[in-house]
């Protein structure tokens, strides 16, 4: 996959191209059914697939008090859209200038004189442009001109056709939001994923016999309920290690912490991970963060944790 990122030198394929626009914030198993019907319009027409999609939300420029945490990183979500099969993706600057862009302005830029779109697929419910003045009927009329049709697909359910509970990444913020991880890891189609960089926590967990790496992850990004997970941490040589991960306040040492901190013990292993970036991939919830009466209590919680992690992930 060849990612653009200015839309002035775009190679506008002869070809032409299938192109679908969104956020993709998660490449959820939603998004890559458009995109597996794009690539299937591209092979019979002989086009190049493209995803247009943007350096960050439009809701964080937009309306940054309501902006929705993220799924994925720009990286991450370029990772995922190159596993997807698509010949280019087409990373637009979103500021303050690209808010106030019409609809027909972004069209005619954009689809037409950056990519040559011969087809546009996006959700039937696909807004652009300036006030979201843009949508699927606006899109028709400009391509009968323009030279290019419009699938306007139905959010699809888990079973990847279009059903009462459609996969969106609302739905999987909300899910996580609400302990459910097993639900948001089926609409992601994989673990949830979140990285940072390891910092240096109090060493608490290492005086307790569970040394663990503290991953510092940007604001911005969606983390699951406060608890005590079963997963994977991958360290920079992206080998995955089993891990039990603590997410929460530890109410048993403070009675008050501003934010939650994302410990992982990785199972034995004894290396240095200071200041490395790493991932963190939460497979299963094995319960809520509690307060324990006593020290020794929380260490023989933590031990069955461990023992938990190991059973379903070794």
């Amino acid at each position: 996959m060849e990612v653009l990122r200015d839309v002035e030198t775009c190679p506008r394929p002869e070809s032409g191209t299938a192109v679908t626009i969104g956020a993709f914030d998660g490449v959820h198993r939603g998004h890559r059914a458009v995109i597996a019907s794009l690539r299937q319009v591209a092979e019979e027409r002989g086009l190049r697939t493209a995803v247009v999609t943007f350096d960050r939300h439009p809701a964080s420029v937009v309306r940054p008090d309501s902006a929705p945490l993220l799924l994925t990183d720009l990286d991450q979500k370029l990772e995922l859209l190159a596993e997807c099969g698509v010949d280019y993706t087409l990373v637009v600057h979103f500021d303050e200038v690209r808010a106030k862009e019409t609809a027909p302005d972004f069209v005619e830029e954009v689809l037409v004189g950056c990519l040559n779109a011969r087809s546009v697929a996006v959700g039937e419910d696909f807004h652009f442009g300036h006030r979201r003045s843009g949508d699927v009927a606006l899109l028709r009329t400009m391509g009968a001109d323009l030279g290019f049709d419009v699938v306007g697909h139905r959010l699809v359910g888990l079973d990847d056709r279009p059903g009462e509970t459609p996969v969106s990444s609302t739905r999987i913020r909300a899910a996580l939001a609400a302990k459910d991880l097993e639900a948001a890891n089926e609409m992601l189609g994989r673990p949830h994923e979140v990285r940072g960089i390891v910092g240096h926590g109090d060493a608490r967990a290492r005086e307790l016999g569970f040394r663990t790496a503290n991953l510092v992850v940007p604001d911005a990004i969606c983390l699951p309920a406060d608890g005590v997970y079963a997963g994977w941490y991958l360290t920079p040589d992206g080998v995955a290690h089993p891990s039990a991960i603590n997410l929460g306040r530890r109410p048993t040492f403070y009675d008050h912490a501003d934010r939650s901190l994302l410990e992982a013990h990785l199972l034995d292993f004894d290396g240095d991970l200071y200041d490395q970036p790493a991932r963190v991939r939460f497979v299963r919830r094995l319960r809520d963060e509690l307060k324990f009466d006593s020290v020794e209590a929380l260490v023989e919680q933590m031990g069955r944790d461990v023992g938990d992690t190991r059973d379903l992930l070794t």
